[in-house]
């Protein structure tokens, strides 16, 4: 994605021979979608890119009626990259998704995030940078589970770490196509199956970037994992739990405010200041129907129960793993200069995980922070009783997070008011939501599957490919 105007994808077009225009867009399940268009003359060209095309959006969306079904892709063509997969050269172009009367489609999770920045600047203005920790597990057939280590896999090298160059290609990827990278690494989970398949985690990590961007950018490195992960004989899994006895793959996000180019959590003396405990005080408040977001399938919810360095307590602390909000070592013996600072001191919110719609998570975390900076009285009293570096009390003190998806779609219901607030998220996404969450009914889940193998590795395996 290297910000081309209509001129530069001819241009483009013309230079690298491009046979095929696909125009992408991520719809409700944030999957890459494409439509795809041949041609021989720049005129049909120049009219993909001005008109996009109609689709039908009941099958892109459950909220669509499907008696009033059409809605626009639009190119956005800044976000013109080449296809690297295609055998024939192949320019994805992302689109935004509009009305019938060319407005942007208020129920598309894009839009809504979109919504929620927007009103988070206007009214207090400051501006969000995410990053977020993608973590995966790499899968392939072995001959053997001689050289089995379980969960002792974080930043091993190859030989030790089989799909280090798998991982590393899809890095390469995603800076050729115009998406940054913090960087690359073997996470700790490694585990042979019963059924002679290994299992071994890896993480890639984003640079900040405004969270549509980011949201975004997930979706792409998904697409970009899968397919390179085929070169390799392998495959790719999102699912929070693989394996209930093994690590769980997370999606922590970093983020910062940002404010006349300042980073608003920063205090002049490397410490973390007020507008940043408020912060925290509005993602602990929302915590629980944050989770309807950003934790959407029942094994989700074994992640946070089974607690490998997954939290589950709703307090936050400096460094400790499994607080909820954590705030990770700040370089605070290094002066950081204007071009590196902003960002690098971030919060991490560390209950996300791959199966999230991103676009709502990050539009949700917007209403959490822009709560908690136009109520800072009540934020920063929610903080400060959650602070775990400075309270004695035990974890078990703290609430919870929910533990099902129906426990989460009860949050959902409880705290709606502010998320349909001012219309971000129309009340039918939320109606949706919820109604997706509870049709698993799973609460109760860990109970049900006590001593139950097969059944246990029956679910895991249902939500193996998720993501």
């Amino acid at each position: 994605m290297l910000s081309f105007s209509k001129e530069d994808v001819v241009k483009l077009v013309q230079e690298k021979t491009i046979k095929i225009i696909n125009l992408c867009h991520i719809p409700e399940d944030c999957h890459l979608k494409a439509l795809s268009f041949a041609f021989k003359n720049r005129r049909k060209l120049e009219e993909i890119l001005e008109f996009g095309e109609r689709v039908d959006g009941s099958s892109l969306f459950s909220y669509v009626n499907p008696n009033k079904s059409d809605i626009y892709i639009m190119p956005k063509i800044e976000s013109a990259f080449i296809n690297p997969f295609s055998l024939i050269p192949t320019l994805n172009i992302l689109c935004q998704y509009l009305d019938e009367n060319g407005n942007p489609l208020n129920i598309a999770p894009e839009n809504i995030l979109l919504k929620a920045e927007d009103k988070l600047h206007s009214s207090t203005g400051i501006t969000l940078k995410a990053l977020a920790e993608l973590e995966f597990y790499a899968i392939s057939r072995e001959e053997s589970n001689a050289t089995q280590f379980p969960d002792k896999n974080y930043h091993e090298s190859s030989p030790f770490a089989k799909f280090e160059n798998m991982r590393n290609e899809t890095m390469v990827t995603l800076e050729d196509i115009g998406l940054d990278t913090k960087y690359g690494h073997a996470e700790v989970g490694k585990f042979f199956s019963r059924t002679g398949f290994l299992f071994e985690q890896h993480e890639i990590e984003f640079l900040p970037k405004n969270p549509r961007k980011m949201a975004e950018s997930i979706t792409i490195a998904k697409w970009v994992l899968r397919n390179t992960a085929m070169k390799y004989e392998a495959s790719v899994s999102f699912s929070p739990k693989p394996a209930l006895e093994h690590a769980g793959n997370g999606m922590h996000v970093h983020f910062c405010g940002v404010k006349d180019n300042k980073n608003m959590i920063v205090g002049s003396k490397e410490s973390l200041t007020t507008i940043g405990k408020q912060i925290i005080g509005g993602l602990l408040k929302f915590a629980p129907s944050l989770t309807a977001f950003g934790n959407t399938i029942p094994v989700s919810y074994l992640r946070f129960i089974s607690r490998k360095e997954s939290p589950m307590h709703i307090c936050w602390g400096t460094t400790n793993r499994l607080a909820l909000v954590r705030i990770p070592l700040w370089w605070s013996f290094r002066k950081a200069s204007k071009e590196t600072e902003e960002c690098r001191r971030t919060l991490e919110f560390r209950a996300p995980d791959p199966s999230a719609n991103t676009y709502l998570l990050f539009a949700g975390i917007a209403v959490a922070v822009e709560y908690a900076l136009k109520n800072p009285k009540k934020a920063l009293q929610i903080a400060e009783n959650l602070n775990i570096d400075k309270d004695s009390k035990r974890n078990e003190n703290y609430g919870v997070l929910p533990l099902s998806c129906v426990e989460a779609a009860d949050s959902l219901r409880k705290d709606r008011k502010y998320y349909e607030a001012d219309g971000i998220f129309p009340k039918r996404v939320i109606d949706g939501v919820v109604r997706k969450l509870e049709s698993y009914k799973d609460k109760g889940l860990w109970e049900k599957l006590a001593n139950k193998q097969e059944k246990t590795e029956e679910l895991l395996w249902k939500y193996l490919d998720y993501g």
